[in-house]
């Protein structure tokens, strides 16, 4: 096949241009000449190499041998935690330049604090793999579907999903919210879950089905809850500050208390409580708080819960 000249040269120099202009305008003209920011690509590989390790004889490499179990497991996290240790010190160097704390905090002040984060993080390894026990339990018990807590979690998005935000919350809590987002985004991309990593999420939690369940950035979810497909925890609204900027961090989001159901398309938005066992119906539109126990469908909702 004869190659094609596709006339480059302008092309990458008006490239370059808006690249210099952009720098420009966003005071990034003294950046260094290497990637600065965390990748998405490693930190992908670094989720199936923590998985692996998690869960060596189902997520990790199909020739493993349980007499091998231990060597693939230490390794496994060994590449995987000083990879996140230098994409979380990326982030830290990144976000003092934007906040001109360069001079405040040297390269020794972000490779101790990247460094204790990571520590942090294996050291919370064994009790992640214990809550992740549970959501798959959760999942198996609540899906008749479900044959085996193995097909659970090899199949089923909404463990996929589960299993990145526990790791994606950690890092959001430890003050690293890029690495964090980039985890959540990753685990969206995948599943079509989007669940922000500043979502608190109790034990046994489990989305049945998964597709387009949104929960936002200040939700806060009980133990042994269950959602199904298109639900959303959302804001109702976004306030402003004097200067018409959003306000960052409010409380905005729902409180969904212990044992709650929570059937497909159902919205509830602003920061309300589901009260504790609860069942919100399907296609459900929420805004207020309804106590514990209650029983919530399209059609005893037209003449309340909510004033």
């Amino acid at each position: 096949m004869q190659q094609v000249n596709w006339q480059l040269d302008g092309i990458v120099t008006q490239l370059r241009g808006m690249r210099e202009t952009w720098r420009a305008q966003n005071g990034r003209e003294k950046e260094k000449g290497c990637r600065e920011l965390p990748s998405r690509h490693r930190i992908r590989d670094t989720l199936d190499q923590l998985s692996g390790a998690i869960f060596p004889m189902r997520l990790g490499p199909s020739d493993l041998r349980k007499e091998s179990e231990d060597f693939y497991v230490g390794h496994t996290l060994d590449r995987a935690l000083n990879a996140l240790h230098e994409e979380v010190l990326l982030e830290l160097r990144y976000m003092a330049r934007l906040s001109d704390q360069a001079s405040a905090e040297g390269p020794a002040d972000h490779e101790a604090t990247a460094t204790q984060i990571i520590q942090a993080f294996a050291d919370n390894i064994p009790a992640l793999r214990r809550t992740l026990d549970g959501d798959v339990m959760a999942a198996y018990y609540g899906d008749p579907a479900a044959r085996s807590v193995d097909e659970v979690l090899l199949c089923y998005p909404g463990v996929h999903a589960v299993i990145y935000h526990r790791i994606a919350h950690y890092f959001y809590r430890a003050g690293a919210g890029l690495v964090a987002r980039i985890i959540s985004e990753l685990a969206h991309s995948d599943t079509g879950i989007d669940i922000h990593p500043g979502a608190r999420i109790g034990d046994g939690f489990f989305i049945d089905h998964g597709t387009g369940v949104v929960i936002g950035e200040t939700a806060i979810i009980g133990n042994r809850v269950r959602l199904y497909q298109a639900v959303t925890l959302g804001a109702k609204r976004f306030p402003a500050d004097e200067k018409g900027h959003l306000e960052k961090g409010l409380p905005r989001h729902p409180i969904v208390e212990d044992d709650v159901v929570i059937y497909a398309g159902a919205t509830i938005l602003g920061r309300i409580t589901v009260g504790q066992g609860s069942v919100i119906g399907g296609n459900v539109w929420l805004t207020c708080s309804v106590p514990a126990e209650s029983n919530i469908t399209q059609a005893n909702i037209q003449s309340g819960p909510c004033p």
